[in-house]
């Protein structure tokens, strides 16, 4: 994670867990057939990733998401508030029916855009984009790509989902909603700038919106059915691809090209870490741990769980933590509240470190993009204040 965060002589992210991957395997530590399977149960994730990834990249590339923020800023109507207000809004919709991975690569450079067209301090406003990528990624399973990984093949229908999650969702919406407007509230007193209004969306604009509308309802019914969601997702990137390419009669070299294709060798990376863990025996001693305690004090399981995620999402990244959270029902039996806890944790409980999830870790390297620097610190301090109220708030709703 140290290495993710400083990236030592600029090189890619995916090269650090590649690395040690590949360091089990030539010291032996890790058979070759053991690898290759750990990087094979990896495939719907990879499918839906790249599927999302493709969605963000046309949105991105045809101006949709600068456009609705353009929007945004002219319903602002002056006030900085209310620009927090809407872009905050926006932001849960498109973690919700898009993913948090969605929110934090095409969102980002969106909101930046916005400010600076406001003119006032674009952090304030692109906070937004790092803590509700978390905050609002159980609302449905498509939401976070830890939910594939937390249930694997043991996906609750859409139904189930909604009662379970549905109520601890919505406090960790509101609650970090309401931490961020009060920790930035100097910054969003100060008055936003008026903008013209912005042009009309291009017909190949148009038809990425369908394409994203069109998968956004898609995935619902998918999740209706409790089918697999990697498939589907990556088979509505590849159509919305192809909608817009025909709109424009070219070849979507460009698009293509914008897709962040390490971002799968750094997954498939950790699967093997998490494998390595696993045959330490690590995860079967947590796993029975777990189920004592859910045995022996049902009441205090999912606290523990939810907790222990949390804590854990942020020193090692919450995506090798939902790896090894998916394992522990099948090396334990774990009632469904601790299940979803865990779900909860790997979450929601990075919004501690500026390291704690993958979709945190793509926002920075947005901000990086722009030239914005921030410091693992501040996001911390930040963090410290946004997160805890929306964690516990959430578990005892679960």
């Amino acid at each position: 994670m140290l290495a993710l965060l400083l990236r030592p002589w600029q090189l890619p992210d995916f090269i650090w867990p590649v690395a040690a991957a590949a360091a089990l395997l030539l010291f032996g530590l890790l058979p070759w057939p053991v690898a290759g399977h750990a990087v094979a149960e990896g495939l719907d994730v990879y499918l839906f990733l790249v599927g999302m990834m493709l969605l963000a990249e046309v949105a991105r590339h045809e101006g949709l998401f600068n456009w609705l923020a353009s929007h945004a800023v002219r319903g602002a109507r002056g006030s900085g508030q209310r620009l927090f207000n809407l872009l905050y809004l926006v932001a849960v919709g498109v973690t919700v029916l898009l993913s948090n991975d969605a929110t934090a690569v095409v969102m980002t450079p969106a909101v930046y855009a916005a400010a600076r067209q406001a003119r006032v301090e674009p952090l304030p406003y692109l906070f937004i984009c790092a803590f509700v990528a978390n905050a609002a990624s159980f609302v449905l399973p498509i939401s976070n790509p830890a939910n594939l990984v937390v249930f694997g093949t043991q996906m609750p229908p859409l139904g189930q989902w909604l009662q379970r999650f549905g109520l601890a969702s919505l406090a960790a919406i509101v609650l970090t909603y309401l931490a961020l407007r009060l920790s930035q509230r100097r910054h969003l007193r100060l008055p936003v700038a008026e903008v013209p209004a912005p042009a009309p969306l291009s017909r190949a604009g148009k038809a990425a919106a369908l394409g994203l509308l069109l998968t956004a309802l898609g995935l619902i019914g998918v999740s209706l059915l409790g089918w697999a969601l990697g498939m589907p997702t990556l088979l509505a990137g590849l159509g919305t691809l192809a909608l817009v390419a025909a709109a424009q009669r070219r070849w979507p070299l460009a698009e293509l090209r914008g897709v962040s294709w390490g971002v799968l060798p750094l997954v498939a990376g950790l699967f093997v870490l998490v494998e390595a863990v696993q045959r330490t025996g690590l995860l079967a001693a947590l796993a029975r741990q777990l189920h004592a305690l859910a045995l022996s004090h049902p009441a205090w399981a999912p606290w523990l769980a939810g907790l222990g995620a949390a804590l854990a999402s942020n020193l090692a990244n919450n995506l090798p933590v939902g790896l090894a959270a998916g394992t522990l029902p099948s090396l334990a039996p774990l009632p469904p509240s601790s299940v979803a806890a865990l779900a909860v944790g790997v979450d929601l409980g990075p919004n501690l470190s500026i390291t704690g999830s993958l979709a945190t870790l793509l926002w920075l390297a947005a901000l990086r993009r722009e030239g914005l620097q921030l410091s693992a610190g501040r996001f911390l301090l930040l963090g410290a204040w946004v997160m805890p109220p929306a964690l516990l708030a959430a578990l005892a709703l679960l």
